[in-house]
């Protein structure tokens, strides 16, 4: 079977987006485990001038979501970034899996040649075709962020490891 536009986006998201919410689960476990507010992961960073853990979650689930929704060629839903508790990201990761769980096979396939505008808030947008903008804007933005969230995690004490990154087979 060849690889689609949607087998190359939906799954990867799916299954990346679940692995999160073991992350999630496993941070609360911690946190409880050594009687800390787990809410005070949402504002670990690595670096003063990083975007603090709940805003990577938060771009990561744009990322999904976006890409989705440009490659079916619909508007995507617009979501405030007001998360301010584990609880409340695990809400927002499951509503990310819904919403990409929402579009079919039959309205990203087929998408590689749309022309797809990334609007930037200084100089010319991004433009790419549907498959450009797959594989070298959306899914190394998805991996950047989920990726630094694991990492934040991993530096707050939670034992995760590349199993947990990767997630089941």
């Amino acid at each position: 079977m060849a690889i689609t536009m949607h087998s190359a986006s939906a799954p990867v998201f799916v299954r990346m987006f679940g692995n999160l919410l073991v992350w999630l689960d496993k941070a609360q476990a911690h946190a409880e485990q050594r009687k800390f507010d787990p809410n005070n992961y949402l504002g670990l960073r690595l670096a003063p001038d990083m975007l603090p853990f709940a805003r990577q979650v938060q771009i990561a689930s744009d990322t999904a979501k976006g890409c989705m929704a440009r490659l079916a060629g619909v508007e995507a839903p617009k979501w405030d970034d007001n998360e301010a508790s584990l609880e409340e990201l695990r809400a927002r990761v499951r509503k990310t899996l819904d919403y990409v769980n929402s579009i079919s096979a039959a309205q990203v396939d087929g998408s590689e040649g749309r022309e797809i505008t990334i609007p930037r808030r200084s100089g010319e947008p991004l433009v790419f075709n549907g498959e450009a903008y797959l594989k070298h804007y959306a899914m190394p933005n998805l991996y950047f962020h989920l990726t630094t969230a694991y990492a934040l995690l991993r530096h707050g004490g939670v034992e995760l490891g590349k199993g947990d990154y990767l997630g089941g087979r």
